[in-house]
């Protein structure tokens, strides 16, 4: 089965039932299966057919799954974009993937229109919420008057089906190529792990342009499941969206938690229906589990994925045995192996690099065989460049990128064991630890910190802090207290911004 399908399949076997609520408005899986053929409807009039490419660069709105559904419906290959992105990285994406059509925002559109002429593919651009003239047309005029259905363009479940790009940490960002099965499968593996109502309510917070994303819209077909879906993050829509739709399920990055956990009028919402946290992108500190599950319930269940394995790989599930620091286990259809250097597979308890194989592995970085082949070996496993290793019970834990690594005198020094020790100081909000460049030691362990409103620390309070938990070689020998920490769109901290700034002394 086509990613278009999975609509259909959702009406064949759930009926029509309210599916999205968002900003007041309710809508039935029905209600956006005819707006996404009325979408189709309009692409195939403005010339996109099979293979073509449509970016949708969106916050989060109806008209998000809408697009998607009416590009995979006539053809088409959706490439999403972060909304938050700059220009010149725009720009980059609309070149490198050759897009035909672009759907976006008035207020977004000056990233998108220098292009427009200059890149000889690109034809058209469609403005959800607003109006056009000549290659800029109203979304919604464009839909407007089509059939309320449309037969879907036939595609093979091997063909391209998403391409999503990279945050770009080494030079221009990279196109990871998703056919319609990788992401079907990992839908469909993710699906059974779920253990919820479906009629219950959950909050959708994640960008629907970011991978994570296009799998849980993929599953809520599949599942039947119901959202309450956010333009983007902030604490009190959260709070506030759980407590009127008491809702049960929200997945989030850890910096969301961390801002839920440190809101000051969180008290006035009530959160006890959530049953399900879910974590992933990043490492989740575990010195902030207990105490978030004791002010708003439920579980937290951290995972492990990315972009270039449609994302998910390990999960914990909610009724089986969660073990603090896992990521859980392989979800289903999916192999891990812990590898060293070589190529030789590692026993439990020795870490090396995660390394995935599965039908949820890319096809490969868009119309780049060269840096394809650097990650995914002649055997089909992906090379992840994450560090990490099994305990006995198979279950992954997640040591470090590979290049975070600090290594100061020939000791390995992870930074996750240094911000974790961070954080249980009550003092401190948010942590990062990097690499400095040193003379003698070739690396020193530098620690940004973000302190929590109403509280003061010094530098050296929190390095004895550290020293008094830690070996003195893996302690800060600095640390920077700093306002706020940089992140990506979706709330991962920027190391790599970090490491530029360990090269500046404070």
């Amino acid at each position: 089965m086509t990613l278009s399908r999975l609509s259909d399949e959702s009406i064949a076997r759930f009926g029509e039932y309210e599916a999205l609520a968002f900003e007041g408005r309710r809508l039935t899986n029905v209600d956006q299966h005819r707006a996404a053929c009325r979408v189709a409807h309009a692409l195939r009039r403005l010339g996109v057919g099979a293979g073509d490419r449509v970016v949708v660069m969106l916050p989060n709105c109806p008209e998000v799954i809408q697009s998607y559904g009416g590009i995979l419906r006539a053809g088409g290959v959706i490439v999403p974009v972060i909304f938050l992105l700059g220009e010149e990285e725009v720009a980059h994406i609309l070149a490198d993937s050759e897009a035909k059509v672009v759907i976006t925002s008035p207020d977004m559109v000056w990233k998108v229109e220098k292009q427009v002429g200059r890149l000889p593919r690109l034809q058209h651009v469609l403005l959800v919420d607003g109006g056009g003239e000549g290659t800029m047309r109203a979304f919604a005029e464009e839909i407007a008057g089509e059939a309320d259905t449309f037969e879907a363009v036939p595609r093979g479940t091997g063909d391209l089906a998403v391409i999503l790009y990279t945050s770009g940490t080494t030079g221009a960002p990279k196109g990871v190529a998703l056919s319609h099965d990788n992401l079907e499968s990992n839908a469909r593996a993710s699906a059974r792990l779920y253990e919820l109502d479906r009629a219950e309510w959950a909050v959708g917070v994640l960008p629907l342009s970011h991978s994570y994303g296009l799998t849980v819209m993929n599953a809520g077909h599949i599942l039947g499941t119901r959202a309450a879906l956010l333009r983007w993050f902030n604490p009190e829509a959260v709070l506030e969206t759980i407590h009127e739709f008491r809702a049960t399920a929200m997945s989030a990055v850890p910096t969301m938690l961390i801002y839920l956990l440190n809101y000051p009028e969180a008290g006035r919402f009530d959160t006890s229906t959530m049953r399900a946290w879910g974590s992933g992108a990043a490492p989740l500190p575990v010195e902030i589990v207990e105490p978030f599950e004791r002010k708003f319930g439920g579980r937290i269940l951290e995972g492990y994925g990315l972009t270039e394995a449609a994302p998910v790989v390990a999960a914990h599930r909610l009724s089986g045995v969660r073990k603090l620091g896992s990521v859980g286990q392989s979800i289903p259809g999916v192999s891990v192996s812990i590898q060293d250097d070589g190529g030789r597979r590692l026993p439990a308890g020795e870490v090396g690099e995660v390394c995935v194989q599965g039908p949820n592995v890319m096809l490969g970085y868009f119309e780049n065989a060269e840096a394809t082949s650097e990650v995914i070996d002649k055997e089909g496993w992906l090379h992840t460049g994450d560090l990490g290793r099994f305990d006995d019970d198979g279950r992954l834990y997640i040591v470090e990128r590979k290049k975070d690594l600090i290594i100061r005198g020939g000791f390995n020094i992870y930074p996750r064991d240094v911000e974790e020790t961070l954080y249980a100081n009550p003092k401190v909000a948010e942590a990062a630890v990097v690499g400095m460049p040193d003379p003698v030691m070739g690396e020193e362990v530098l620690a940004f910190v973000v302190i929590k409103p109403g509280e003061a620390a010094t530098p050296e309070e929190l390095i004895a802090f550290c020293q008094a938990r830690l070996a003195r070689f893996k302690s800060p020998r600095e640390v920077r207290i700093v306002p706020s920490l940089p992140k990506s769109p979706i709330g991962k901290i920027l190391r790599k911004d970090l490491r530029r700034e360990a090269h500046t002394p404070s």
